[in-house]
């Protein structure tokens, strides 16, 4: 068995990739913001890939972005598990708006999630994001906030 090894590659931002990591991404829409209804299907896209494509840890859909750790199935690259989130998402989103067009900015920010610790402090960063934000006094009533309780 070999061992697995680290790639990288750049666009505009740099992409690691290790076969077996949990990743941080980050993806936000070209312009504007979501309506909720808008926010619903992307959360609900997002969290039919569970144990399909991806183990998906916790999301939570803003009105500009989404945050999401998951780590890939080993048969799926995130670049392919990226494109199929974004451009179906996308696609509902302009059949709803009854436009064609960009929805989503080109590129994600991604990061290999290190340590127990960083995944930890990614975990309360998406938590406390709706917060902060004035959307929810805690992250329970958040609608968009999903997290999996057995994560592992």
């Amino acid at each position: 068995m070999t061992e697995p090894y680290l790639q990288i590659h750049r666009r505009n931002l740099p992409h690691w990739r290790l076969e077996g990591s949990t990743y941080f991404i980050t993806f936000r829409l070209a312009s504007g913001a979501l309506a909720t209804s808008e926010q619903q299907l992307v959360f609900d896209h997002i969290r039919a890939g569970h144990g399909k494509f991806y183990t998906l840890a916790a999301i939570v859909v803003m009105p500009d972005h989404v945050h999401l750790l998951l780590k890939p199935k080993p048969e799926f690259a995130l670049s392919r598990i990226m494109k199929g989130i974004k451009g179906v998402s996308a696609r509902q989103i302009n059949q709803l708006r009854g436009l064609t067009g960009t929805v989503w900015q080109d590129e994600s920010w991604d990061r290999i999630v290190r340590d127990a610790a960083e995944f930890e402090e990614k975990l309360q960063y998406m938590a406390d994001n709706p917060v902060k934000a004035g959307l929810a006094k805690v992250i329970e009533e958040y609608p968009y906030w999903h997290m999996e309780k057995d994560y592992c």
